[in-house]
């Protein structure tokens, strides 16, 4: 069992258009099988993390909108530990939501020395053990030096996907932290290679770990605004007053917490990833973590190639004598399902939420007629 004064808290957000045609709002990626045939990635997250926290002491923070198909995901933890914000308001709300709604429920003086792990549900994790080893020596320097911590990954390729960690000198000689120099946005290509040969930037895994009462400290001096509105919501959640509680996180600015907190923060720590780590943001990703064929294709239901290379294939159709054929393409992703067929180069899908857009959008305007 884990301390019970310590709790993770699961990210498991999103709107569902970056693996259209699969994922839809309803039913955003951390519900799908996309890096394992038999979990989705929420389910992986739960799993990573039970080693370390218990089940009871797990939270995944959601919208409304998905809060119930998540609750229907049998996932072992309590129902009542789905925690819904009412509204998006990036990760920065969604993390002040979190801890209003624990203050709310366990009280301010309980909290106060409640150590919190950060964790996402779209990440692919390997070695299990060592992430749990990492996790809890990120808990243990968050108790210890009353910092922020966070988790950078040393990258393995110039990647302009992901946000970066520029680190210093360990905290402490015989310690395993290192100080946070400053948080760098998404870079351009130069930049990313740059950061490469430096030798001391991380990818920034979106994992952060802190005490409660220094996360508050902390988010007075960096945003008072979402400092206050913790303050409100939590005495409103207390008193049975939702919607006033509404009303104020309805206030808030919609920025992440590296912008609102860390990169304002000048007591952020650093561990970097013992274990293999991957971000699975968008198809191409799935190369990174589904078996090859011996022509460097993903091969995923009913398939059928000729001279087929490089490319990303999944029959998702439920269909038995449906296949999909392939002939003579290189480096390409075709999904096909029961909501649609997508055909994209493989270096272009970062655009697919604009399918997933402009289906929306007619969809709305379809009703809009009807209506009129």
């Amino acid at each position: 069992m884990g301390d019970p004064k310590r709790v993770a808290v699961i990210m498991a957000g999103g709107s569902g258009e970056r693996f259209w045609p699969l994922s839809s709002e309803a039913k955003p990626k951390q519900l799908l099988h996309l890096t394992n045939e038999h979990e989705t990635l929420l389910e992986e997250a739960v799993k990573r993390i039970e080693p370390l926290v218990p089940v009871e002491s797990v939270y995944v923070a959601t919208s409304e909108a998905l809060a119930p198909a998540i609750r229907e995901a049998r996932l072992p933890i309590p129902d009542e530990n789905v925690l819904a914000e009412p509204m998006r308001r990036n990760t920065a709300g969604c993390l002040s939501w979190v801890a209003a709604e624990l203050q709310a429920r366990h009280g301010e003086e309980e909290c106060a020395e409640l150590t919190i792990g950060v964790l996402t549900a779209d990440h692919q994790i390997g070695k299990r053990e060592q992430f749990c080893e990492t996790v809890r020596m990120a808990m243990e320097a968050a108790e210890s030096f009353d910092s922020l911590v966070t988790i950078g990954v040393r990258p393995t390729r110039p990647e302009t996907g992901y946000g970066y960690i520029e680190a210093g000198a360990k905290a402490q000689p015989e310690d395993h932290a290192l100080t946070v120099l400053r948080f760098r946005e998404k870079p351009d290509q130069a930049q990313a290679e740059a950061f490469l040969q430096a030798g001391n930037f991380y990818w920034n895994s979106g994992m952060f770990f802190w005490r409660l009462c220094v996360f508050l400290r902390e988010l007075e001096s960096a945003s008072p605004p979402h400092f206050t509105a913790i303050k409100g919501i939590s005495r409103a959640l207390r008193e049975g007053n939702r919607e006033k509680a509404v009303e104020l996180f309805a206030e808030l600015p919609d920025i992440s917490i590296d912008y609102a907190l860390l990169e304002k923060c000048p007591h952020v720590l650093m561990l970097e990833a013992d274990f293999p780590w991957d971000d699975v943001g968008s198809w191409d990703a799935l190369e990174r973590s589904r078996k090859l064929d011996e022509r460097g294709n993903v091969r995923v239901g009913d398939i059928a190639l000729v001279d087929t290379e490089g490319c990303i294939l999944l029959n998702q159709t439920k269909n038995p004598a449906l296949t999909i054929g392939v002939v003579g393409l290189r480096d390409v992703v075709v999904v096909a399902s029961p909501q649609g067929i997508l055909v994209a180069a493989k270096d272009r899908v970062q655009d697919v939420r604009q399918i997933a857009q402009i289906q929306r959008l007619a969809r709305e305007q379809q009703k809009e007629a009807g209506e009129g």
